[in-house]
């Protein structure tokens, strides 16, 4: 029985024994490599790196340090291919690694200290630097950069000082020169995007915490910032672009969730009032910027913007007085905009006010001389002005200038009718009436013809013989038809209404 035992744990202990010797072979396999693998993986990453193969180079050197993890010279090549490809901090734990294996290796610490010191880590690349300097007390290089560290070492306290005081243009001007020296340090540039914030410039701001947000390994108070700082400025694209960065990084961030979710409502109602726009749905567009003013009623590039629309879409539909209100209050909060000064010129078009619309095209052509548009629509303005100084269709029939033919019609009959010559006695005022029923038939002959009203409209008259192809100078107003009624003698001329 006893004997029995023996034999069974001598099996068993015989068998693992067997799988012991089994698994190092395939470990061996799997994990060794021989030297002249290893060589070759390295000359492979050399001529790779001399070619600007980069990635291809690194895989070569990630099999050499895993087929030999005790070569300090492997994980210092390693390192040259990361700062190659822009991974400074990727590099450093290779650095540290080849420097703990040979801790004489000069050119790794001195490699290490450049590092730190361009991310602001002063105190750390100073050792790297002294260390350096202990072995070869004349190395040129290491003298300079430690002067540069301890120089780095007062800018950073100078440029807190004069942040501490509140003295944030100074600040700046120390951390110019500090990230000069360090530009991989995100704290500096986070500091300066601040004063810059304080000093009322948010794109200067958003120019240092955009490569703040690649600095930090999880910078999520970085991109909420920026997110803000495009939102403030009505960038919505670009701050929701951001903040889903933040997101990316942890999706259960309050702070960034809650701004995402009023970005995104923001964003989605202003690309929809654009695109009703786009389609011609005016009144829809309008309602989708009132929207908008109740969802973003603090920052004031959202309400500026919806009552720049809105003023656009009332002039589309020709509502004229209520776009002349709007207008005049979108050009009081942004008096520099031609866009609000070309639509409030457009409002006065309608209103046949056109000498304020000439003056508000002027005013638009001062702040942007070479748009064709404020250009044409200045041309147009004065033709108009003109013509309103002989004679205005519009004010003749008493319509607006977006009556339709049924309207100018009927405004045409009742005036027709109460300025016939028949209904006038002495001959003056047959005259008078005369000269006003010519001027009648004409404006209902130009507004009820739309090739004519086009170009009425456009600031020339059809019926000026100036505006005629070899039309002479002068001579008196000629009866639109081609014939006077009222020529010769006596007439009893009648006009049947319906």
């Amino acid at each position: 029985m006893e004997s029995g035992r023996w034999r069974g744990l001598s099996s068993v202990l015989s068998s693992l024994s067997l799988l012991c010797v089994l698994l190092d072979l395939q470990l061996d396999g799997v994990l060794g490599a021989t030297p002249v693998e290893i060589e070759h993986h390295l000359e492979m990453g050399r001529k790779l790196l001399a070619a600007g193969q980069l990635a291809e180079a690194l895989s070569h050197y990630h099999s050499a340090v895993e087929g030999d993890s005790k070569n300090y010279l492997t994980y210092y090549k390693r390192a040259a291919v990361f700062l190659a490809m822009g991974k400074s901090k990727s590099a450093l734990p290779d650095l540290s690694q080849a420097i703990q294996l040979k801790p004489d290796f000069l050119a790794a610490r001195l490699q290490r200290g450049n590092i730190l010191l361009k991310q602001g880590s002063t105190q750390e690349a100073r050792e790297d630097f002294q260390a350096v300097l202990k072995r070869s007390p004349n190395h040129e290089e290491a003298h300079d950069q430690l002067s540069k560290a301890e120089e780095l070492e007062l800018l950073q306290e100078e440029a807190h000082e004069a942040h501490h005081r509140g003295d944030y243009i100074t600040t700046v001007q120390v951390l110019e020169k500090v990230i000069e020296l360090s530009p991989w340090d995100p704290e500096s540039r986070e500091l300066r995007a601040e004063c810059y914030i304080r000093l009322g410039d948010p794109r200067k701001a958003i120019m240092d915490l955009t490569p703040a947000t690649r600095l930090r390994a999880d910078n999520r108070a970085a991109f909420l910032k920026l997110s803000q700082l495009h939102y403030s400025l009505g960038d919505h694209h670009d701050s929701l672009n951001q903040i889903r960065e933040c997101l990316k990084l942890d999706q259960d961030d309050k702070e960034c969730f809650a701004h995402y979710k009023q970005v995104k409502k923001l964003s989605k109602q202003l690309d929809s009032a654009e695109e009703l726009i786009s389609e011609q749905r005016y009144q829809e567009a309008i309602e989708k910027y009132e929207s908008v003013m109740r969802t973003e009623p603090n920052v004031a590039f959202y309400t500026n913007k919806a009552k720049e629309r809105i003023c656009f879409c009332l002039v589309k539909m020709k509502s004229a007085e209520e776009a002349l209100d709007i207008c005049s209050e979108a050009h009081q909060r942004e008096p520099q905009n031609i866009h609000i000064l070309r639509d409030r010129a457009e409002a006065y078009i309608l209103l046949q006010e056109y000498e304020k619309a000439v003056e508000d095209y002027q005013e638009a052509r001062e702040f942007d001389q070479d748009n064709q548009e404020i250009r044409e629509g200045l041309d147009r303005a004065q033709k108009l002005l003109k013509q309103s100084r002989k004679r205005d269709y519009y004010k003749i029939l008493g319509v607006s200038r977006s009556a339709n033919k049924q309207e100018v019609i009927k405004a045409y009959r009742k005036l027709a009718q109460q300025w016939h010559p028949d209904n006038f006695q002495s001959e003056a005022d047959k005259k008078e009436a005369e000269k006003k029923f010519i001027d009648i038939a004409s404006a209902k002959e130009v507004l009820t013809d739309p090739e004519m009203r086009q170009k009425f409209d456009s600031g020339e008259d059809p019926l000026d013989p100036e505006n005629q192809q070899g039309g002479g100078g002068g001579g008196s107003r000629e009866w639109p038809f081609g014939f006077n009624p009222f020529e010769g003698g006596n007439f009893h001329f009648k006009f049947h209404y319906n």
